[in-house]
């Protein structure tokens, strides 16, 4: 076990984030960011009028972060290095966040057939009150779906809570014809991008 100088937050309520850290031996406490209170979620995930993938995926990384920071001083809590990450797909420069819906999961399924799109996913590390950011962008081909295989895919549960409707690591593999960039990255946390920004901020990584 790391010494507790060595745990992070990790302000994500994605288990696969989860996941990815403790792939590369990274100890963590989570602080949850809420998406529903009686004052709307801790972060909206809205787009801004007009704004690019880029700068949307940034920009939600980033209040992550500085929200969990805050919460980190308000409990006051250990002080530690912090961990956000936003991940988003995108293609014809349209954001597709999480579908609201079925008809919403295949009509973004039906957006991805037989096309590539991209996959961002920015990283936020704040330790000692300084911020350091990355976002990782990845390219997904998708082989063309038929409505059968849409619409089988969206009876099940997984669409529902990913960005673009899909997850790699899940059933979705099998419509995928090949990547080019980070595999962790299009699961939500780009392993190669999160450790550097963790050594940075004084965390071994194994």
């Amino acid at each position: 076990m790391k010494n507790v100088n060595q745990k992070i937050y990790l302000a994500s309520q994605s288990p696969r984030r989860r996941e990815l850290l403790r792939q590369i031996g990274v100890d963590f406490d989570v602080l949850l960011l809420r998406s529903q209170t009686p004052r709307g979620p801790d972060v909206s995930e809205i787009a801004l009028e007009h704004e690019s993938p880029e700068n949307y995926v940034a920009r939600i990384a980033s209040e992550k972060a500085n929200f969990a920071l805050q919460a980190m001083h308000s409990r006051k809590l250990p002080q530690r290095p912090i961990l956000a990450a936003d991940t988003t797909v995108t293609i014809d420069d349209k954001i597709l966040g999480k579908p609201v819906d079925t008809a919403d999961a295949m009509a973004m399924l039906r957006l991805l057939s037989g096309r590539t799109h991209q996959v961002l996913t920015s990283i936020v590390v704040i330790h000692q009150e300084k911020s350091q950011q990355i976002t990782q962008t990845s390219e997904v081909v998708f082989q063309p779906l038929s409505e059968q295989m849409i619409h089988a895919y969206c009876v099940t549960a997984e669409p529902y809570d990913k960005a673009g409707s899909y997850g790699i690591q899940g059933s979705a593999a099998m419509f995928i014809e090949g990547i080019r960039g980070s595999h962790s990255g299009i699961m939500g946390l780009p392993l190669f991008e999160t450790s550097k920004l963790l050594q940075q901020a004084g965390i071994r990584i194994l």
